[in-house]
């Protein structure tokens, strides 16, 4: 997703240590208040997405994070772990050897928010729905492999799949998968607006101003029936335009937590606070930056021209000067710390060679300076982008065999729709992942429907590869269909990857439930957080 978060085995043995709580309530409200979560980013109506909270619209990791703390699926990720477990769900399971076939037992007794009994024909309703919609930047392509959906009984449901997808159950984890009531949501249309009805955990109420959220107040929903223990009684989501507004209302003790969105100098001055009610952690994380083509673009459409920019960026040089060590560089769409990743395009292209670079555009004929704009959202991934792309416009017009400018643009949903229509030649994208597992990294990407609705095809990825690793139980197995892929797409480059984050977590020290802040997916997971008392 754009999204949209890490991939370990166990997140709590690194947060624990520098997080846990101690000892008075010093600044950040009372055992009783509201716990304050900041966020820096934009959640926001337009025209050409009027449903921001819509599970058959949102795909982006804030609006994900509201939505998981609203709606129920019938999977959903652990504390800590990669394996989906029952939520909606009583009991879930293939019931052939091929992965072709998924039941699942609804828990008895689920309602919606306003009451009305939850089904399982809500839940093909919301999968049919999902699909009719066919939302263009939507989620729909995680669940494009279903054939059907049965409903057996009211608490049965049978998904029929077209292939083998070992990767399903995680799927049914996602906010793609969000049970919406039949009742309430229209079937062909969006849910305009920022209602939600759901059976998750919480009861929502929303803020905003004009077509922008700025508050998010979630409320225990004493009907919820489901896997999660939760531990507060109110979180409130706080939206922020400037990340360094957010770290002063940290600082203040106006907001509890806050994570995504902070610059390098924000979180070394967080960490070199002199508050001790402060705490910062940092951790290993595989949300992940790229340049993505438009193949069909006459400026970058040859093969050459791509393959000469993977061969002068320099990823170190972004993480140093930019990002101040906040990240890593990173040589494949799917980063270090998920099985299967090899460092595709190091060893294709090497460190930066400009001489390299040249040689491979003169042997495909092509005229330098190459020109092109590159094109990147100003806000939604934080506030040093214009400074990222600004040292990547230098790296490449040095060479003389580039003359690219750059381009920031507003609002991240114009950004988005324009990408997907063809506007930009090439522009900047992050990915959080929406199940932790290499297919994610891959899969969405490749093929008719990718969520980028990029031009690239490769039919070995699409039709031999990908499908491979889906009818493999056991993920390690599939590692070396994986390498192919991310070798092939280190030759072709309709992506140049960049760099991957590390991540951060700030929070006044009265916070407990920070060790599972986060999931393997780096979902937020706001049930888990408590007000203690400070040292």
């Amino acid at each position: 997703m754009n999204r949209k978060t890490l991939v370990l085995p166990a997140l709590a043995g690194l947060l624990a240590p520098a997080l846990a709580a101690c000892g008075s309530t010093d600044g950040a409200g009372s055992a009783s208040s509201p716990i304050i979560v900041g966020v820096a980013s934009q959640i926001e109506a337009t025209k050409a997405a009027p449903a921001p909270l819509d599970p058959a619209q949102a795909y982006d990791v804030d609006a994900w994070n509201v939505l998981r703390g609203t709606f129920q699926t019938l999977m959903r990720l652990p504390r800590s772990g990669t394996t989906a477990v029952p939520e909606a769900a009583e009991s879930c399971g293939f019931r052939d050897t091929q992965n072709e076939q998924f039941r699942c037992t609804l828990r008895s007794g689920l309602k919606f928010s306003n009451g009305h009994a939850l089904t399982a024909q809500d839940v093909k309703f919301s999968i049919d729905r999902l699909r009719s919609i066919n939302y263009t930047n939507g989620p729909v392509s995680l669940l494009n492999d279903i054939d059907r959906v049965e409903t057996p009984s009211d608490r049965e449901v049978v998904f029929h799949l077209t292939k083998p997808d070992a990767t399903f159950p995680q799927k049914l984890a996602t906010p793609a998968a969000a049970i919406v009531d039949s009742q309430v949501y229209p079937r062909t249309s969006l849910y305009k607006g920022w209602e939600t009805v759901g059976s998750g955990p919480y009861t929502l109420r929303t803020e905003h101003s004009g077509d922008r959220l700025t508050k998010a107040v979630f409320t225990k929903n004493p009907e919820y029936k489901g896997g999660l223990t939760v531990k507060n009684d109110k979180v409130e989501m706080r939206f922020f335009d400037d990340s360094a507004d957010m770290a002063a209302a940290l600082r203040k003790g106006d907001v509890d937590l806050l994570g995504r969105g902070l610059s390098p100098s924000q979180i070394k001055g967080l960490e070199s606070s002199k508050d001790k009610h402060l705490m910062v952690q940092g951790m290993p994380g595989q949300e992940i930056r790229y340049i993505a083509f438009n193949t069909k673009d006459p400026a970058v459409s040859s093969k050459a021209v791509r393959q000469a920019m993977a061969q002068v960026v320099n990823r170190s040089q972004l993480i140093r000067d930019v990002y101040g060590y906040t990240g890593d560089p990173l040589y494949s769409l799917v980063p270090q710390g998920v099985v299967g990743h090899i460092n595709s395009f190091f060893s294709k292209y090497g460190d930066p060679d400009v001489a390299a670079a040249r040689r491979t555009l003169e042997q495909a004929n092509i005229t330098t300076p190459v020109k092109f704009t590159l094109t990147y959202s100003k806000y939604h991934y934080g506030p040093d982008t214009g400074r990222e792309f600004a040292a990547l416009q230098k790296q490449l017009n040095s060479t003389k065999l580039f003359d690219v400018s750059i381009k920031g643009v507003d609002r991240w949903q114009q950004f988005r729709t324009d990408a997907s229509h063809g506007t930009y030649a090439a522009y900047g994208m992050g990915w959080f992942a929406d199940i932790p597992d290499a297919d994610n990294y891959i899969a969405p990407f490749i093929g008719k429907g990718n969520f980028l609705n990029s031009p690239y095809r490769n039919e070995k990825i699409e039709n031999q590869l990908i499908p491979a690793t889906r009818q493999q139980t056991d993920r390690n197995a599939a590692g070396d269909d994986f390498k192919q892929a991310q070798d092939i797409l280190a030759d072709d480059v309709p992506y140049l990857p960049l760099w991957q984050g590390k991540q951060y977590v700030a929070a006044r020290d009265n916070i407990t439930g920070i060790q599972w802040a986060l999931n393997s997916s780096s979902a937020l997971q706001i049930w888990e957080l408590a007000r203690g008392v400070s040292s």
